[in-house]
């Protein structure tokens, strides 16, 4: 008995030993991870911690806008999708290519944000240093196209055809995608650097073709407001205001990259945010000024031409024609008409022939004075 005793007072005092135990395993996991980020899990690698660190609350926020860019971007292509066997007019069938371009080059932007939102390795700094030039100098180029489009429309009434607008935008993102091939072999493979270390100057130098690209566009875009057929002024003032706050953008994150950040100090701090913040911004002003209004004009109705706009002064009145040559009439009708005209025709020729009579008479008439007169004379 007293064997048994032993052995149940020990156990009795193992029990709690092992509680505690678990409880400092515990409390040391959890001020852990809230020594390295309060906000994400146990197992979360170190890389990812700026997608749910709460003290580092940017990265959150420019994750949820970018999440919100994505999901406006695939419905803007589902909808033209499910819009595309209804779109008869030529005119707005033939963009449809380079529409489906600049939603995937803005696709491409939302995307490439979460790369500037983890922490840089020798694979995301490739990555990063490649595409950005690339998706933006696609989307401009798909600016330039439409432009393109538009001058015509504006000028002539026409536009190009399709494969003409997707050709010219695909060529000229051609020209970037060599660019940037170019600098990763030269800075990577030749001169044998990690692809992490390059200089914010390095990095505006390789975009220097989307500038050119971007300013030309803009440039370019202000003749859309010159031509004879005014409907298409409205995608011409649209595709303006797009490039212009898309210039404003470029100028502010280039100061803030290249002079800002070491001017304050917060070089290594504020590099990351300052790019995912202007790749954010730039496809937020895609979506909104380029991409949703021609969606809208692209699946909007186009109004027939020969339908008569009755609140318009400038067009010309409706041509007068006889009632009976656009309404077909009921027989008995017409020949009642028909009837009604024989009758006018007989009492004009009755009318004639009374004139005559009478002129006739007073002729004879007065031939008869005269005559009359001449004897008494």
């Amino acid at each position: 008995m007293l064997g048994i005793a032993l052995s149940s007072d020990r156990k009795m005092k193992t029990y709690p030993a092992i509680g505690f135990f678990l409880l400092f395993v515990i409390s040391y996991g959890s001020s852990e991870n809230s020594s390295t980020s309060r906000g994400c899990g146990l197992d979360l690698l170190p890389q990812y911690v700026y997608l749910c660190d709460l003290d580092a609350i940017w990265g959150i926020v420019v994750e949820a806008v970018a999440g919100a860019g994505v999901l406006t971007t695939l419905l803007l292509m589902l909808i033209l999708l499910v819009r595309l066997p209804f779109i008869k007019d030529k005119e707005k069938k033939s963009p449809l290519g380079i529409h489906f371009l600049f939603l995937f080059g803005t696709l491409g932007l939302f995307g490439l944000t979460f790369a500037f939102i983890i922490q840089e390795d020798e694979m995301v700094c490739s990555t990063r240093r490649f595409l950005w030039g690339v998706i933006f100098a696609l989307c401009f180029s798909c600016l330039l196209a439409q432009t393109w489009r538009l001058h015509r429309l504006v000028r002539h009434g026409k536009s190009p055809s399709g494969w003409h607008l997707a050709g010219v935008a695909i060529c000229l993102m051609l020209v970037q995608v060599i660019i940037a091939t170019e600098w990763l072999i030269l800075t990577i493979v030749r001169d044998n650097k990690l692809a992490c270390s390059y200089e914010p100057m390095d990095f505006a130098m390789a975009l220097i073709y989307v500038m050119f690209l971007m300013v030309f566009t803009m440039g370019f875009s202000l003749f859309t407001l010159c031509g004879k057929f005014k409907k298409w002024k409205k995608n011409g003032v649209c595709l303006i205001i797009t490039l212009f706050f898309s210039i404003l953008i470029w100028v502010a994150w280039m100061t803030m990259y290249l002079f800002g950040n070491a001017e304050l100090k917060r070089r290594d701090k504020w590099s990351d945010p300052t790019l995912a913040i202007a790749l954010v911004s730039s496809g937020w002003v895609f979506v909104i000024f380029h991409a949703i209004p021609e969606v809208h004009c692209t699946i909007l109705p186009s109004q027939q031409e020969n339908t008569p706009n009755y609140f318009d002064t400038s067009q010309p009145r409706m041509r007068e024609t006889a009632f009976e040559e656009d309404i077909q009439l009921p027989r008995s009708y017409m020949e009642n008409k028909a009837f009604s005209m024989d009758e006018h025709n007989a009492g004009k020729n009755l009318l004639k022939k009374t004139v005559f009579f009478c002129s006739s008479q007073e002729n004879h008439l007065y031939a008869l004075f005269f005559r009359c007169s001449k004897q008494g004379s």
